[in-house]
């Protein structure tokens, strides 16, 4: 009798975790697109809810004292980290997330390993994985936060010898994987000895993972490392036998890894290229070339409205200057108004303007900016000759014509924005400094270009005083 309700609990805790996968899946899905996104969200949310409610109700644990501490430490945590944290600051937070979820399965493998010891290799292999994956996740995430807030400089971090530190780092990995999985105790004294030599390898590979990586680059290795903590919690699933988890794990490892190769798509570089080229390695020319550019040629609100004021289409191309302006509502508000004379107003996207995946959809859906009028550069770069007025607002890179004409570039064969085609671009900057790949755009001189200098938002909210004036 014991035996056959203990085999229908089985039952049911399983019909539930495919319950909670087949939510993980649709709310995947529903992430897809603008319209649909926060309700993807939240039932995506509801699965894992469901998910770890039976688990603990499943695993027949005694004292749930400790657990609810932590339960409502973390639920105040992500409640305020969430409702406070500025948009501008996304990425960071986004980049905090992946390297919280690698350090959490690092703990899981550990305990398991410290605790419930089993020799068996498959198992230990499982362990091995998700302490060297986790912490990989947890201290490139950190390495990543700080390029992204700043904190520590965005420049590529690159030294001789690099290559072979970092071959000699992966063979100590590897002997280290050995020593925990097939010799056991044939180089260290007892069990906390190799897991800490592994724990100690995999934080310093995750360090000088990033480190090499300008900020040019940030989407591609946030969308990595996202792949990254779905992977060491599927290994974390392995290693506690859990189905859920196992699925769950899977699925943002997968995921994680599409957006990377998105990412890469949008750059026309490969992984291996973002991850070992130290791109944004250049010496920033802004102030040196720019006498051989040409003549950059200002414009102040009144000139800008009035060409504005005549225009009959209109393309808008945020960049991480709006962001850092958080000036997207004033964008809508001027989009909204050149609707109301006549123009036709687009927004262009690049898939990696701005500093994570889809930073300048959440922006523009947070100031309720329609998703109709959203374009990606293949749907408006065929017809940008047709465009009046092209505002570029903070972006640099993805605009920068020398990705299609100067082949000495770093960034050539990126697909871009090719706005320099427009009949009259105005560009919103504070000033002429480069961007992350630290090189001059020459779009800046081109002789259809001008330059609106000062705060993007005080620069838009000007032209919406004119237009109501």
């Amino acid at each position: 009798m014991i035996l056959f309700e203990q085999f229908n609990s089985e039952i049911v805790v399983n019909l539930i975790y495919i319950l909670a996968a087949m939510l993980f899946i649709f709310g995947l899905k529903m992430l897809g697109s603008p319209e649909t996104a926060r309700r993807g969200n939240l039932v995506s949310a509801s699965g894992m809810f469901l998910a770890v409610v039976v688990t603990l109700l499943d695993q027949s644990i005694i004292d749930f004292s400790f657990i609810l501490i932590g339960v409502c430490i973390g639920s105040l945590i992500g409640f305020f980290a969430a409702t406070r944290v500025k948009m501008t600051a996304m990425p960071e937070m986004v980049a905090l997330f992946n390297g919280f979820g690698g350090i959490a399965s690092l703990l899981v493998g550990s305990s398991e390993y410290l605790v419930g010891f089993d020799p068996n290799s498959a198992l230990l292999i499982a362990i091995y994985l998700t302490v060297l994956i986790g912490g990989v996740t947890f201290s490139g995430s950190l390495i990543a936060w700080g390029k992204l807030s700043e904190i520590i400089s965005g420049k590529p971090f690159l030294y001789k010898g690099q290559q072979i530190v970092n071959a000699l780092l992966l063979g100590f990995i590897l002997l280290s994987g050995l020593e925990m999985i097939f010799f056991q105790g044939l180089f260290t004294e007892n069990q906390f000895q190799i897991l800490g030599i592994i724990c100690l390898l995999a934080f310093t590979l995750g360090i000088l993972f990033v480190i090499p990586i300008g900020g040019a680059d940030m989407p591609v290795v946030i969308a990595l490392l996202n792949s990254f903590s779905g992977l060491a919690a599927c290994a974390a699933g392995f290693v506690i036998l859990n189905n859920v988890l196992i699925v769950s794990g899977a699925l943002v490892g997968a995921s994680g890894l599409i957006l990377t190769n998105i990412m890469c798509k949008a750059m026309n570089r490969s992984l291996a290229n973002v991850l070992f080229s130290g791109f944004g390695a250049v010496t920033d020319t802004a102030s040196g070339e720019t006498a051989d550019q040409g003549e950059v040629r200002p414009v102040n609100t009144a000139d800008a409205y009035l060409i504005l004021e005549a225009a009959s289409s209109v393309l808008i191309v945020p960049g991480y200057g709006m962001a850092v302006a958080q000036a997207q509502h004033s964008v809508r508000e001027l989009g909204e108004l050149l609707e109301a004379n006549g123009a036709e107003v687009k927004y262009a996207i690049h898939p990696v303007a701005g500093r994570m995946p889809g930073h300048m959809n959440v922006l523009l859906a947070e100031a309720n900016v329609s998703y109709d009028v959203l374009v990606e550069p293949e749907d408006v770069n065929p017809i940008m000759e047709t465009v009046d007025v092209c505002m570029v607002i903070g972006a640099n890179d993805v605009v920068n014509p020398d990705a299609k004409e100067n082949e000495g570039s770093p960034i050539y064969g990126m697909p871009i924005i090719e706005t320099d085609r427009a009949k009259t671009v105005f560009v919103l900057k504070r000033s002429m400094a480069s961007g992350f790949a630290g090189i001059q755009n020459p779009l800046f001189f081109k002789s259809n270009t001008r330059m609106l200098f000062g705060d993007a938002k005080e620069s838009v909210s000007n032209l919406v005083a004119e237009f109501k004036g």
